[in-house]
């Protein structure tokens, strides 16, 4: 017999080499219909067709799980792979994992697949759902699977660089097969709604040298309606693409003469300094000082850092007077020179030095993209100099300046993943230990969950990353907070003790926004170019009936002047309604309406955009001044008034 414990903490006993889905169905018949695979200690995920040996510890994945989902997601990219191969004999398979929303498979076709061929695949898949072939696993050792797929450079490839002694493959029905870790679902009836997406071109193993392959996305959910939902967000985030916003909100613009480097327009720095400003204001109060360190320095201070090593392909180079320099993708070294510059003691600690730096590094032409992938961009960056012992409070300190700066902007929804020692890393484990029990310490006393990823730190220290999720659903990687034990040896940094030693300072990287013009371009896509009132380049605009309430509109320009706000009039000659057309395509927050009504009871015929829809509100001069200043102050993001 073997004992099950199960995630309630219950035990189960079944008969030694009973599978994971008969297990389901003695736990219930509702669990065995959702089942889709198990988790055998919390970590290793099997078929349900894998049979127990022994006492474990079992969790029943079902499609509500996320796990859950990337099975079916996985699954439903071998059932396109399938479909391919029937429709295009001559197609190799290479890899076809599941992403974020979906899945994709890359294939070696000289024929281009079109879009006008999706729907000859998906018909395909349908097919291939309704027989509801089983999946099924086959495992050899690594010679029986290179013999298994000799002749084949992909699935060659992929074994030799398979993980493990045994090596898996997945049959569907009796015809298709692919070499995979698995787990997958129990029959391809099991694939709830997909939909082919989208082809691409990919290198095999990124490499541009390589063969040009086909990569072809899909998407699959749990039923119809979650995939209507998610098409009607991937329409909704062509409309909010912040490339046609910066066009259309004439913000920003790229040129051939700089490809990767942004052009900020007047109205895209007065987004940008609004950013900047806020950001000064919060890391003073934190009780950080800034600094400036130059763009371009002598290669061999690269060479120190180990970014030669590691990060020289993406680094762009100069000369002068026989001198060669690297321009800094990164901000550390430089400030690490400022550290150095003179003595230190423990009395100073913590340091914080935060700086506003302009890095450069070189992304290939296909993987840029808009303000969110550029080859020059400013990081908030900030390094905190601290003894071992103000570690946790100094990680506390971090957290609270990032959660005042995210509720700024409007994003409350985020998760934070803690990453831990990797297998090559520097330093001791008692210092490894140390610092990510701080994290852990510093995560606690805050109420955080987050998500452990072990072994995913960098080598020199435990990192916690911070994702925010933008309205449309996607995630996005903001801050990073690392610890750093490499850098401060590398460059002999110490402090005097309190015993009057010399002592390496720990190192805190950290950054709050990342590349302040991807945060740019997150922000104009969040908002869909409607920007919360503190951050709109023009917040009023007046728009007088006729020429007759000029005099009118002149008084309030008197007063929005003197209140400090960003304004304009339109006195054109168009009519009312053309005027608030044009004011609400440039997205303007506040429209206020004037004529000669309004002039007598010095008031405003207030128009603004709200996410239920336009709002119409008259209000007194006086008030509108005294709320609208209120809800700049306090960083307010709602619209209403």
């Amino acid at each position: 017999m073997a004992k099950i414990q199960l995630p309630d903490g219950s035990i189960l006993e079944v008969s030694d080499g009973t599978t994971i889905g008969q297990v389901a169905e003695q736990i219930g018949p509702g669990l065995a219909k959702a089942a889709i695979c198990g988790c055998i200690r919390d970590q290793t995920e099997v078929d349900l067709s894998t049979p127990i040996h022994g006492d474990v510890s079992l969790s029943i994945i079902t499609s509500k799980d996320q796990r859950g989902l990337e099975i079916i997601r996985h699954s439903c990219a071998h059932i396109m792979a399938e479909a391919i191969c029937s429709i295009w004999p001559d197609a190799k398979l290479v890899y076809g994992p599941s992403v974020r929303d979906g899945f994709y498979y890359d294939i070696d076709l000289d024929e281009p697949i079109r879009p006008e061929d999706f729907d000859r695949i998906e018909k395909k898949m349908t097919e291939i759902i309704k027989a509801d072939k089983p999946f099924e696993r086959l495992e050899l050792n690594r010679q029986e699977a290179l013999e298994r797929v000799a002749g084949d450079k992909y699935k060659t490839d992929n074994v030799n660089k398979a993980e493990g002694d045994v090596i898996s493959f997945y049959h569907q029905g009796d015809g298709f097969e692919d070499l995979c870790r698995g787990p997958h679902v129990p029959s391809t009836g099991r694939i709830g709604s997909f939909k082919v997406m989208s082809v691409a071109g990919a290198y095999w193993h990124g490499d541009a040298n390589e063969k040009m392959l086909q990569r072809v996305y899909g998407t699959a959910w749990r039923n119809k309606k979650e995939l209507e939902d998610y098409l009607a967000r991937i329409e909704e985030a062509k409309k909010r693409d912040h490339r046609l916003l910066g066009k259309q909100l004439d913000l920003f613009s790229f040129h051939d003469e700089g490809p990767g480097f942004a052009f900020l327009h007047p109205k895209g720095m007065v987004i940008w300094n609004a950013i900047i400003d806020y950001w000064r204001k919060v890391h003073q109060k934190y009780g950080y000082q800034e600094i400036k360190t130059p763009i371009i320095l002598n290669e061999a201070l690269w060479h120190k850092s180990g970014h030669w090593d590691n990060y020289k392909e993406n680094m762009y180079f100069t000369s002068a007077d026989d001198v060669n320099y690297a321009i800094k993708p990164m901000n550390c070294p430089g400030g690490l020179l400022v550290y150095n510059s003179r003595k230190h003691s423990y009395r100073e600690f913590p340091m914080r030095i935060a700086e506003l730096g302009l890095v450069h590094r070189y992304e290939a032409s296909g993987q840029m993209h808009g303000l969110v992938r550029v080859r020059q961009f400013t990081q908030d960056d900030a390094h905190i100099f601290c003894t071992p012992e103000q570690i946790e409070s100094e990680i506390v300190g971090v957290i609270e300046l990032v959660q005042e700066l995210y509720k700024a902007y409007g994003f409350k929804d985020y998760h934070i993943e803690l990453s831990t020692k990797p297998e090559k890393h520097i330093g001791s484990d008692e210092i490894w230990e140390l610092a990510t029990n701080s994290l852990r310490g510093a995560l606690a006393r805050k109420g955080i969950d987050y998500v452990v990823n072990e072994g995913d730190g960098a080598f020199y220290g435990p990192k916690i990353d911070f994702h925010i999720e933008d309205c449309l659903q996607r995630s996005w990687q903001l801050g990073t907070i690392q610890l750093d034990f490499s850098m401060p040896q590398r460059f002999e940094l110490v402090f005097t003790d309190k015993d009057n030693t010399e002592k390496p300072p720990v190192m805190i990287h950290r950054a709050i926004l990342g590349s302040l013009e991807r945060f740019m371009g997150i922000l104009l896509e969040h908002y869909g170019g409607w920007m919360p009132l503190w951050l709109a380049p023009e917040q009023i605009r007046i728009l007088p009936i006729s020429e007759k309430s000029n005099d009118y509109v002149n008084w309030i320009e008197d007063q929005l002047g003197e209140a400090g706000f960003r304004f304009s009039s339109d006195l054109s000659n168009e009519k009312i309604g053309a005027k608030i057309a044009k004011a609400h395509a440039e997205k303007i927050p506040y429209m206020l309406v004037v004529g000669p009504k309004e002039a007598e009871t010095k008031e405003v015929s207030l128009r603004l955009h709200t996410d239920s829809g336009d709002v119409k509100k008259v209000v007194k001069v006086e008030e509108l001044i005294k709320i609208t200043k209120e809800k700049i102050e306090n960083k307010k993001i709602d619209s209403d008034f």
